[in-house]
């Protein structure tokens, strides 16, 4: 399935210049690597605002999008908390599978992460947290089933959010 990807890089640090963007960066490649297209990649600052209406931009152009970022216990973590009241469906496997892979190379830190699939509109959004090595995770799980996710979302006809 051709599909497209958006990628949303959440993260106050990378905005400003202070650190280089690994994470995006890398998936970015993993997605090109096994042969889709990004269509979209930004970087944004922790902003309520800045997440929801880039979000709502993003899934009118892209199956895929995929925060990275905002998924911790921090306050400025809001990513995730943005995307829960836009979103009209959870997909609690992603989260679940993606905790017992991080536990499981990291230990009980795992727990931390509120990482998550949500459908909003007629697109998959992965939130992850900014880590390497959980961008690596997640993208490990969401590239060997997002076609048949997009399949079924493909199915709603006009636009569908929570009411």
């Amino acid at each position: 399935m051709d599909l497209k990807y958006g990628i949303l890089v959440v993260s106050d640090s990378v905005y400003s210049g202070e650190k280089e963007d690994v994470s995006g960066r890398l998936a970015k490649s993993i997605i090109e690597d096994k042969g889709y297209t990004v269509n979209k990649y930004t970087i944004i600052p922790n902003d309520y605002k800045l997440i929801l209406h880039k979000v709502l931009d993003l899934v009118k152009e892209c199956d895929v999008v995929i925060v990275i970022g905002g998924t911790g216990p921090s306050p400025r973590d809001i990513s995730i908390d943005v995307i829960e009241k836009i979103s009209w469906r959870t997909l609690p496997g992603f989260g679940e599978i993606f905790r017992y892979l991080t536990f499981k190379r990291q230990g009980f830190k795992a727990i931390y992460s509120r990482a998550g699939l949500y459908i909003v509109d007629k697109s998959a959004v992965i939130v992850t947290p900014g880590s390497p090595d959980a961008v690596k995770i997640a993208l490990e799980i969401v590239l060997e089933s997002i076609d048949h996710v997009i399949e079924e979302i493909r199915r709603l006809k006009g636009i569908h959010r929570k009411v």
